[in-house]
């Protein structure tokens, strides 16, 4: 399969492109596309075969869920048989944008997309590339990140084509995404209502609107959110987190480069802008300052994946704090660094 790239401005939209994109998706295929945190890789979330399609070119285990996304707010009452208030409520509050929520299925949604589970996954994406072509393929489009599974996540269409090239139909390149994360997904079908994986909504915004706000710290539920499993956002190096406190974390990244240096290991740190002149010899990618999280976030899967592409073995990793999208960055960095 010849892979076909579309170059498409998110500010002006070439509706002719999207067209040709979204008659692939009526026709079954796929299409990677942006949104505003990293790009997703589209089938008809209605449609069997084609939503199997993603899963065989992502090479996912078919028991993790994806998300269904619309360009309509309506589009609710078809995927869920119950929609509760605080749905509706947080929907107007944050959407288009990175926030997915977690509902009871209609029957019009297949085990395919929600993992043989009783629930669904949505969302109404912000970036207008994604929100045309949901709206041209007249239905909700089923995507995860368009990535092989266990891949860092793509946050350019470049990255998309180094790992689905000749997999799947269309690529629309879009630009680099803006927030860097996927979404945050919150569980509605519960109370007080639950995180089942942070994202690009943070806690402290939620709970402006809700009020009480659960996380979940660990996976007891099995796969409710799509994300959960700890092959995610993995590069292809050997992840090293450290999450010493301030006064030692130096001292410890140092310490950890060092000692693989010496093993003949190539190593690279990636670290905070304000550290990044304290490891002397060593190679250092800069994520961002510790008090912009905004620009970390849009920055960790491009500096991951330029790590494995400029072929370092071991990456060390600076921790940090978990507050707004730290919470996002870090749960991703601790799944990146977990044993395979």
């Amino acid at each position: 399969m010849k892979t076909k790239i579309l170059e498409i401005n998110s500010k002006r939209i070439d509706l002719a492109k999207i067209k040709l994109a979204a008659e692939e998706i009526k026709k079954g295929n796929l299409v990677a596309f942006p949104t505003e945190t990293v790009y997703g890789l589209g089938a008809d979330a209605l449609n069997e075969k084609a939503v199997a399609k993603i899963f065989q070119a992502k090479e996912r285990p078919f028991n993790d869920p994806l998300i269904a996304h619309i360009a309509d707010i309506k589009e609710l009452y078809r995927l869920s048989q119950q929609v509760p208030p605080v749905a509706i409520k947080l929907a107007k509050v944050f959407w288009p944008g990175p926030l997915t929520l977690v509902l009871k299925k209609s029957k019009l949604v297949s085990g395919i997309v929600t993992a043989g589970l009783d629930t669904v996954a949505v969302r109404m994406p912000e970036d207008n590339i994604a929100l045309s072509l949901i709206r041209e393929s007249e239905t909700p489009i089923a995507a995860p990140s368009a990535n092989l599974f266990g891949r860092t996540s793509p946050t350019t269409a470049q990255h998309v084509t180094d790992d689905l090239d000749g997999k799947i139909e269309i690529i629309i390149n879009g630009g680099k995404t803006k927030v860097g994360v996927e979404s945050t997904v919150l569980d509605v079908t519960v109370e007080p209502v639950r995180v089942l994986r942070a994202g690009g909504i943070s806690v402290e915004k939620l709970k402006e609107v809700v009020g009480q706000v659960k996380i979940s710290k660990e996976l007891k539920e099995g796969f409710r959110s799509p994300g959960m499993l700890n092959s995610h956002y993995s590069p292809q190096a050997k992840l090293i987190l450290v999450e010493n406190k301030e006064e030692t974390k130096i001292e410890e990244v140092r310490r950890l480069a060092s000692k693989y240096m010496t093993q003949g290991f190539k190593v690279g740190i990636m670290a905070k802008e304000e550290n990044q002149n304290k490891y002397g010899r060593f190679e250092v990618k800069v994520i961002g300052k510790g008090t912009e999280l905004e620009v970390c976030a849009a920055n960790l899967f491009t500096i991951l994946r330029s790590f494995d592409k400029e072929g370092f073995e071991i990456i060390i990793a600076e921790g940090l704090k978990e507050h707004g999208l730290g919470l996002a960055i870090m749960e991703r960095l601790r799944k990146a660094a977990a044993p395979k």
